[in-house]
């Protein structure tokens, strides 16, 4: 006898995290393995190159989810308003 039941499989949505909370999580990641955040960042910023982000805790592919304009825009956002502009 054929089984032509379908099947529904429930996925869980992926998670969204802020920019902020990239960049946050990065920062962190690249720090606990000894590199200089803020070159790296700046690196990865500059050039689109993902090797400037370490692979540990996920932070490569973590960053890689935000396009490098938004990066540059939350950075920005953050310090104008740490100057009360």
């Amino acid at each position: 006898m054929v089984d032509n039941n379908t099947q529904f499989f429930k996925t869980q949505p992926e998670k969204t995290i802020s920019v902020e909370g990239i960049l946050e999580q990065v920062y962190l990641a690249l720090k606990e393995k000894g590199y200089n955040p803020v070159n790296q960042i700046v690196g990865y910023i500059m050039s689109g190159d993902p090797t400037y982000i370490t692979s540990h805790n996920n932070a490569r592919s973590l960053i890689m989810k935000a396009e490098r304009d938004e990066l540059v825009e939350e950075v920005v956002r953050y310090f104008i308003e740490g100057k009360g502009l």
